[in-house]
């Protein structure tokens, strides 16, 4: 039996669709959901989301003890939870921090994700 992916997406990424649709566009997370079901095909995956940390940090041990993967959208917490780092730093299968906007090309603030030096690979949605 294969390892599910986790994917696991942060706060505020429940109001995808309605949450400022110029810069994220009127996708919804469901809508975000159904494209990653369909692109694993048969490939087991556990999609979550949640706004709080606790819990974020909660999904990654659980990744790191059932996972071959994780998929991760931190959303605001890519820029602000030590603890989160901490926990993927645990994880030894592949990472791959997914934002849906260009983290690079928004403020100021949005620029430095404390994943980028886990090895993550960083890809945009959008």
């Amino acid at each position: 039996m294969q390892k599910p992916i986790y994917i696991l997406n942060g706060p505020n990424l429940n109001r995808l669709g309605l949450r400022e649709p110029k810069i994220y566009g009127k996708t919804t997370l469901a809508d975000v959901e159904v494209h990653f079901r369909e692109a694993a095909k048969e490939h087991p995956i556990e999609f979550r989301q949640t706004n709080s940390e606790t819990q974020t940090i909660d999904g990654i041990h659980e990744a790191i003890d059932k996972a071959s993967g994780v998929v991760i959208n931190p959303a605001a917490y890519t820029f602000t939870s030590l603890a989160i780092f901490d926990a993927l730093k645990i994880f030894a299968a592949p990472i791959i921090e997914l934002h849906i906007s260009n983290i690079h090309r928004r403020e100021a603030h949005h620029h430095n994700s404390y994943f980028c030096p886990l090895g993550s690979i960083g890809v945009t949605f959008k």
